[in-house]
């Protein structure tokens, strides 16, 4: 097994190590991926909610040239080997230095012991134990084994964190012996212990929390640098709660502070006034709504007289086929449906394009006996294309070069099935 240095200090950056094996683990397209194990590492393996490190090794050829190795990922397989992912191969024995991508391994430090302090507040002062943690690219999350949180409850928890954050409390490592571990826990002194033999590894903040873990961690509440919750949702295990801390949290109120003064230039008003400024937007906008789709029951009814009065029935049924370019689907739909309650024996056969692909509607007078959902739905089918609906009116979408041709055939059809039903009747 190789020694893993990051467990006695996570903030080694560079260190000496030699192969220990090799193996190709893929190929694609002649691009191979090679796993390497060291005899000591101090690159973290994804595990634990925490992703692995990155950065890089180095080594010298025979001929003397430098070799710099990429690290591209880094696992733990159930033996506990610890693989390092490389495009790359080294010879076996060969010595090489590696070299962790530090801004990246201390983001990581910082939300890990973030998560501690933050799950440790979240059960002493709401009974919210933790029961999953994910450390992302950009956010983290922890996911709490209750039923829902109130707004203040999270005001209080981030308070509270960040007042610990402030009092740069020490976080202290150690490894024990499984049975000291279980007396702590049986003490009410660790929040929680792995099913794992052997010594166990405790991460501390001092006087507040005792955790067993295996990742990397900062030496003290105040390098955490700040914590910031984001939000809360509901998650299968209860709630889940967003996060970051340190730079993170930085650019996120980075994002959020140019993100309302973008909002406030836009709504001519000062930043403090925005939520007051959308409100006041939004009931014109429902106003507004309210406005248009009376005007557009209006139009509706006019262009339905107009129609009728241009389309006349053929052989006992009117078909109104009209492609309407400067109307959206609501329109279209609205007026299918109102030709069709204005006038027997009528079927409409409408097309918007305003966009690509043309919305298409079919709708038929109550007196007429086909099924409207299934005549369009076989049609579009013919051509690719999907859609249905009830028995007086359905709705698809069809590239609206098509539209010539799928009027004829779906007039066609139409016609010969009411053709066909008035002749059953006689």
């Amino acid at each position: 097994m190789a020694e893993r240095l990051y467990y006695n200090d996570p903030f080694l950056r560079k260190f000496a190590a030699r192969v220990t094996e090799i193996h190709e683990l893929s190929r694609v397209e002649g691009q191979s991926v090679w796993q390497i194990a060291l005899d000591r590492t101090a690159f973290y393996p994804t595990s634990g909610g925490q992703p692995h490190d990155l950065g890089f090794l180095t080594a010298h050829s025979r001929s003397g040239v430098m070799l710099e190795v990429p690290i591209i990922a880094v696992e733990e397989d159930e033996h506990g080997v610890v693989w390092h992912h490389v495009l790359k191969p080294l010879l076996k024995e060969t010595e090489v230095t590696g070299e962790i991508d530090w801004t990246r391994r201390f983001d990581h430090m910082q939300q890990h012991s973030g998560q501690h302090l933050l799950s440790a507040v979240f059960l002493r002062e709401l009974g919210a134990p933790t029961v999953s943690f994910h450390l992302g690219e950009s956010v983290s999350t922890i996911d709490l084994g209750v039923e829902s949180l109130a707004s203040h409850s999270m005001e209080r928890v981030e308070r509270i964190a960040n007042e610990i954050v402030a009092e740069d409390r020490a976080i202290t490592i150690r490894s024990v012996a499984r049975k000291e571990a279980e007396a702590l826990l049986a003490a009410g002194q660790l929040r929680k212990l792995p099913e794992r033999e052997g010594e166990i590894r405790l991460i501390e903040i001092a006087d507040y929390d005792l955790n067993a873990c295996g990742g990397t961690h900062v030496r003290s509440t105040g390098q955490i640098g700040g914590l910031l919750l984001r939000g809360i949702e509901r998650a299968r295990q209860g709630v889940r709660v967003e996060f970051v801390c340190g730079m993170r949290a930085v650019t996120a109120a980075r994002a959020d502070y140019g993100t309302m003064t973008r909002s406030a230039a836009l709504l001519s008003t000062p930043r403090t006034e925005v939520p007051a400024a959308i409100e006041k937007l939004l009931g014109e906008v429902k106003a507004a709504a309210k406005i248009r789709q009376k005007l557009y029951e209006e139009l509706a009814n006019y262009h339905t007289a107009r129609l009728l009065v241009e389309v006349w029935a053929k052989d006992g049924l009117r078909v109104v086929r009209r492609n309407l370019p400067d109307r959206d689907a609501d329109y279209v739909k609205l007026l299918a449906v109102r030709l069709t309650a204005a006038a027997p024996h009528t079927v409409a056969v409408l097309a918007s394009t305003l966009e690509e692909p043309a919305f298409v509607v079919v709708a038929h007078s109550g007196d007429l006996d086909f099924h409207a959902g299934q005549v369009l739905k076989d049609s579009l089918a013919r051509m690719g294309q999907r859609g249905g609906g009830s028995p007086t009116l359905a709705q698809g979408r069809l590239p609206q070069e098509h539209l010539p041709s799928f009027f004829d055939s779906l007039e066609s059809t139409i016609r010969e099935m009411t053709t066909v039903a008035s002749r059953d009747m006689a």
